[in-house]
């Protein structure tokens, strides 16, 4: 009896574990986002952003929407849930799901044509609306370590996601370093 060759994976291999980053200062988090609004999957990818109230979701969704080109007043969609922003060659939807707690507001506020369409989807607290979402690309947890420094760890949920975790990493020397990633850990 003959085995044919098999030269092809037959199962995707795992992905690997979490990457870290350290961001020392707020202008590590503006060199961070603008390292990750260089990343070409971004343009169409649904990222989460987990952390404590004051963490810096925020503060980093604003850095990436400048880096990405967003002009004018950036505002927190705290209240409105969701807050659009589009530059000429993106469209990008800002949601923060902190106060959403009605499944039906889902398809009263068109959410679910928002992420059918093409575009950046950005979402703090998704956990508030996780039974209705997409499986994130990336989720980006930021945890405070002291009043300025912030340890980030991202998770890809997808191959975008893992696109966009090695685009970073390889853009980032190994070490410590301020804004620099720590590596992949398991």
């Amino acid at each position: 009896m003959t085995v044919a060759p098999h030269t092809g994976q037959i199962v995707e291999s795992p992905s690997p574990g979490p990457a870290t980053f350290v961001w020392r200062s707020e202008e590590d988090t503006a060199a961070w986002a603008q390292q990750l609004a260089a990343q070409p999957a971004l343009a169409h990818a649904f990222v989460t952003l987990h952390g404590d109230l004051g963490a810096g979701k925020t503060t980093l969704v604003r850095h990436l929407l400048r880096a990405l080109g967003v002009q004018g007043r950036i505002k927190s969609p705290t209240y409105a849930v969701v807050e659009p922003h589009e530059t000429a060659q993106l469209a990008i939807w800002h949601f923060d799901f902190y106060r959403f707690d009605d499944p039906r507001e889902w398809e009263d506020a068109g959410f679910r044509d928002i992420f059918a369409s093409p575009g950046l989807k950005l979402a703090e607290w998704p956990e508030k609306a996780a039974a209705l979402t997409p499986t994130a690309d990336l989720a980006i947890t930021i945890e405070a370590m002291d009043e300025t420094e912030r340890k980030v760890t991202l998770h890809a949920g997808t191959a975008t996601g893992r696109s966009l975790v090695q685009g970073l990493t390889h853009g980032c020397s190994q070490g410590s370093s301020p804004g620099r990633s720590q590596g992949p850990s398991a």
